[in-house]
């Protein structure tokens, strides 16, 4: 099966409307050139061929498409039901576009809106970031119940070790999920650039990726590689057992669970897991206004869907992007690893 769509294998036909729009076809195209995944360009070709339908139906003019206008197709989403979907929403679907849908049309059509802004055709993008799916996509009673699980297991993992503190602030900050966290090596870090390679051996979808981590999380790294000096000298895995029975020797994947478990217990979280840091932080780059297939990116998705069920409610790139966008949101949650750390240097 292909990773990327050849702009040449587009099936136009599924997509008749936007075959039509001269410009949603040459961002299609455009899409496809950089790379996108076929079931990316297809949710994309889907969401925009349905935006252009309605633009039609309505007399919107896509080129003075006002923020009212927006709201308009919004609530025209909300509102289908039985036969107004179209055949492509009937299609495995219940009454109601489920949220998760409604994220992944406004993303579509966002992205096509920052196209037509590229190409001097608009001087805005009518379609803001994060407000118009509340429920599952942002907001929901799930999501809302992450923060205060958040503070208290920050609380209580504050006084654990430098390295659980360091393995906690990673596993949020590069959303990694268990297998790639324990198997991280030491050739792995680029501090230079606050950067982690994930070799394709580890990850869950056999391809490597490389994914940044913010600074205070590079400042519990530096500590704890000072610390990892007193237990090994040599380079190898990242993070080691400090057990007598184990000394030196990897951590595994059973005695980091183990660990999250023992903290989450003490917190009173009984259903905090390893992977609860990997949702909170797709969760949360959906909420600063990543596109969907930027947090796929990020995250090792193959399939968008699977990066939705995350947030209902080159890496250099994406670096870039998680300073600007991030920092505010998250940098509580990392700080509040280092506070124990910082007070405990100044006793010294």
């Amino acid at each position: 099966m292909p990773t990327f769509t050849d702009p040449e294998s587009i099936e136009w036909y599924r997509y008749p409307v936007l075959a039509e729009n001269p410009h949603g076809k040459q961002w299609i195209k455009s899409e496809a050139l950089l790379g996108l995944a076929p079931n990316t360009i297809d949710a994309y070709a889907r969401g925009v061929n349905d935006f252009l339908a309605f633009c039609q139906r309505t007399g919107v003019d896509l080129l003075t498409t006002s923020k009212g206008d927006l709201a308009r197709y919004i609530g025209d989403l909300r509102q289908r039901s039985g036969s107004q979907k179209t055949q492509q929403d009937l299609l495995g679907s219940s009454l109601h576009l489920s949220n998760a849908t409604l994220h992944q049309r406004i993303t579509a059509v966002r992205s096509f809106f920052d196209f037509l802004v590229e190409e001097h055709l608009r001087e805005d993008n009518p379609v803001g970031r994060g407000r118009y799916t509340p429920g599952k996509a942002f907001g929901s009673r799930q999501e809302r119940a992450l923060i205060p699980q958040w503070q208290a297991f920050l609380v209580a993992a504050q006084s654990e070790s430098i390295r659980t503190r360091c393995m906690v602030a990673l596993a949020y900050d590069a959303a990694l999920r268990r297998e790639e966290l324990c198997s991280l090596q030491s050739d792995d870090v680029d501090p230079a650039h606050r950067m982690l390679r994930l070799r394709a051996e580890t990850t869950k979808g056999h391809r490597q990726r490389t994914v940044p981590y913010s600074t205070t999380s590079g400042e519990l790294l530096r500590a704890y590689l000072a610390h990892r000096r007193t237990i090994a000298q040599t380079r190898g895995p990242l993070f080691l057992s400090e057990s007598p029975r184990n000394f030196a020797s990897p951590l595994t994947l059973w005695t980091w669970s183990k660990v999250v478990r023992q903290i989450a217990d003490r917190a009173d979280l009984p259903h905090f897991s390893t992977h609860t840091f990997r949702h909170l932080c797709l969760t949360d780059l959906a909420r600063a206004g990543w596109d969907l297939h930027e947090i796929a990116l990020f995250a090792g998705h193959r399939n968008p869907q699977t990066t939705l069920l995350y947030i209902h409610l080159s890496g250099h790139d994406l670096a870039d992007r998680l300073a600007q966008g991030m920092e505010q949101i998250h940098a509580w949650r990392v700080q509040a690893l280092a506070h124990t750390f910082s007070e405990k240097e100044g006793e010294r």
